[in-house]
């Protein structure tokens, strides 16, 4: 009994000191225009809550389980995402892959023609044009102000989080993400 409950001890503190690795590795990472992205301590739960696609049906973003997902929440009327979005389009197209994905949420009132203008107008060809219509998705994960992008880790957990806008095909974007895709 004693020997199982040191091996089960060992076992957490040695994952334990892993996360925190991993954690200390990312953290260098957030420089440039990524010195905003908070990362967190402990990975944080997500919504459960639908989103319409572009057909009307609905989806979860326990959908992308399995991926590294950068979730942006954004609005046709916001300025700053209408800088950030070209970015997160080169983002998809340079990286976008069966492990990683760029999702584009639009919360609040925004009409689907609205946001196929929006996509039109900005020259964005790769990616979503989902909605959160009653803005459940972002209430429940405490997004409050626009443009508002997190990761996801693949087993759909948060574990970032940046507030405002940012240039997602910078250098230090696509090194950060790249090691996030590679750590696996």
């Amino acid at each position: 009994m004693i020997r199982s409950m040191c091996a089960f001890v060992l076992y957490i503190g040695l994952g334990l000191g892993a996360n925190a690795a991993a954690a200390q590795d990312l953290s260098d990472l957030t420089t440039g225009e990524m010195r905003g992205l908070v990362l967190h301590d402990t990975p944080q739960d997500i919504s459960t809550g639908p989103y319409l696609r572009e057909d009307e049906t609905e989806g979860r973003l326990s959908d992308f389980e399995g991926q590294v997902i950068v979730l942006n929440f954004w609005a046709t009327w916001c300025a700053p995402c209408r800088e950030e979005m070209p970015a997160l389009n080169t983002l998809q197209e340079t990286l976008g892959s069966d492990t990683f994905r760029v999702v584009t949420l639009a919360t609040g009132r925004n009409p689907p023609q609205a946001i196929r203008r929006f996509f039109e107008e900005e020259g964005v060809t790769a990616l979503p044009q989902y909605r959160d219509i009653n803005q459940q998705i972002a209430r429940d994960m405490g997004v409050f102000g626009l443009p508002i992008t997190v990761i996801l880790d693949r087993d759909g957990q948060e574990i970032a989080r940046l507030r405002g806008d940012a240039d997602w095909a910078s250098p230090e974007a696509m090194t950060l993400i790249e090691a996030l895709i590679a750590d696996g």
